[in-house]
Parts: structure tokens; C-alpha cells; sequence
């Protein structure tokens, strides 16, 4: 008898213990699960888009365009909803393929009709010069990128040829071919590049078109600086990287009083029919 009632405390804490155990373990469960979150589903707005590239100058057609959901929090500044209010307007830069077309894109709505004029900058004029796989470096030369134009002529004071650079960092603003006759009468592709400057700068490209010959040097689109030139000449270039010569050849001793100047002596062959004759020859 006394032992159960020496086991009785005992079996009580250990009662205790279990179900303490077994409700702090719950509670630490309930605590580290994760809270059920409410997920609400971001609002999405149509934006119109490019349907294709589309190069600048374009006078849109629905058919260019279509729309895309973005979501509200990622909205492209000046975006669009309505694709048919956009029909008929004109693009000032190139869109690629899905890209959201907005104001900032599109010439003012006076302007309807597409082309080159709908983004000549206000104050400038295009020109187009004719050219050849050469002027515009195999191709490389194409709408958007800038050039220097170099013109070689002949200079009508000295009557001597001279390559000069006339025209910097000008904007091409579109390349093509057209068809003409060549010297033999038959149609050849001739390439066309037009390029935005302004009047004093078309009447010199001008000038230099009909009077020399063109070269277009491509630029980095990033470099803006300007370089002066003065033109190269024929000697000019011809002694570009020269072996600079001795100092004997440019050099005569001086002739003594009363010694008389050598002469140089050359030897000259003679040639008549089967015969060969050496003649020697000073100067």
C-alpha cells in the first residue's frame, strides 16, 4: 500500500510531463506552418504593339499593328490602347517586332503622309547621292548610322588632285538601289544613299557629287568630335611612311678653288638590230 502511494506523484508528473510535451510540440507546429496568403491576380491593360519590324517612315495600317497584355505596375510611358486611332499615322524611329509603339515613336498627327519628309529634322534638308558597293562599304552603310563624307577633285588653281574631307557626323537616313543604264546601254542596280544636312552642307555634298568623286567614312554612332583636315595631295601621300634618305645624297662637299667639280658618269647601251654598243656619258 505505501508503495502505490509512493508511485502515484510519480505517475502524476509524468502525466503532466507527456501532455505538456505533446501541447508545446502542437503549438510550435501551428506556429512554423506557413499562413495560408492571399493571392490577387495583377491587373492587366492592352498596349499596341508592332505586329512586324517596321522601319521608321511608316505610315501605319492596322494590319501593322496589334495589342499585348502588360501588367498595371509595368505600363510603358506614353503607351496606346487603341489600335484603330493609330491607323495612318507616321513612325520617326525603326520598331522592332512586339515593341509597344508610343507618342514619343509617331510624327504629329498633321503629318499623313510616310516616307523620308516625315523625319527630315525641322531645318534640314535630305540629299541623295548615288554610290556603289565601294562608297558604301560593302553594304555596312545603312539608315541610322553617321558618316563623313570625303570628296576627291581636282583643285582648279594648281590643277593638281586632292582627297578632302568636306562634310562630318551626318545622319543616313535611307539606303536603296536603283535601276539605271550603264555605258554599255543596259540596266545596272546603282546604289542611293540619302543623308540629312543642313542647306550649306547640301550645297557642298552637292558640289562634290558632280564635280569629284564621294567617299562615305562610317562612324561610331557615340563619337561626336570634330576633326580638321587639310587635305591630302598626291606628293603628300606618296610620302607618307618614306625611308627618310642619307645624309651623303642630300649633302655635296664642297668644291676646292681651282679643283675642277667631278662629274658623274653613266653608261648607256645601244641596241641596233643584233648589235649591243655602250656609250658612257657624263653629266
Amino acid at each position: 500500500m505505501r508503495r502505490w502511494k509512493a508511485l502515484v506523484p510519480v505517475l502524476l508528473a509524468l502525466i503532466i510531463a507527456t501532455g505538456g510535451s505533446v501541447g508545446l510540440y502542437k503549438w510550435l507546429q501551428n506556429k512554423a506552418a506557413p499562413k495560408s496568403s492571399v493571392q490577387v491576380a495583377p491587373e492587366a491593360m492592352p498596349v499596341v504593339v508592332a505586329a512586324a519590324d517596321l522601319p521608321f517612315g511608316t505610315k501605319l495600317k492596322r494590319e501593322m499593328l496589334k495589342t499585348l497584355p502588360y501588367y498595371k505596375e509595368s505600363l510603358p510611358a506614353g503607351y496606346l490602347t487603341d489600335a484603330a486611332k493609330l491607323e495612318g499615322r507616321v513612325t520617326v524611329l525603326p520598331l522592332k517586332q512586339n515593341e509597344p509603339i508610343i507618342e514619343a515613336r509617331l510624327a504629329p498627327e498633321s503629318i499623313t503622309s510616310g516616307g523620308v519628309s516625315a523625319v527630315v529634322t525641322p531645318g534640314k534638308r535630305a540629299i541623295a547621292v548615288k554610290g556603289d558597293k565601294v562608297i558604301g562599304i560593302s553594304g555596312f552603310v545603312q539608315p541610322g548610322n553617321r558618316v563623313d563624307v570625303v570628296v576627291t577633285l581636282t583643285e582648279p588653281k594648281t590643277k593638281t588632285e586632292v582627297s578632302k574631307l568636306v562634310i562630318e557626323n551626318i545622319p543616313v537616313l535611307a539606303s536603296g538601289t536603283e535601276i539605271q543604264q550603264n555605258a554599255d546601254g543596259k540596266p545596272a542596280p546603282v546604289d542611293v544613299y540619302t543623308l540629312e544636312v543642313d542647306p550649306e552642307q547640301g550645297e557642298k555634298l552637292a558640289l562634290a557629287a558632280t564635280q569629284g568623286k564621294l567617299q562615305l567614312a562610317l562612324r561610331n554612332i557615340t563619337d561626336r568630335e570634330t576633326v580638321l583636315t587639310t587635305g591630302a595631295t598626291i606628293p603628300q601621300t606618296l610620302a607618307s611612311l618614306r625611308k627618310p634618305e642619307p645624309a651623303q645624297s642630300r649633302t655635296r662637299k664642297p668644291v676646292e678653288e681651282g679643283a675642277k667639280p667631278t662629274s658623274a658618269k653613266f653608261t648607256v647601251e645601244e641596241i641596233k638590230g643584233a648589235k649591243v654598243n655602250q656609250r658612257v656619258l657624263s653629266d
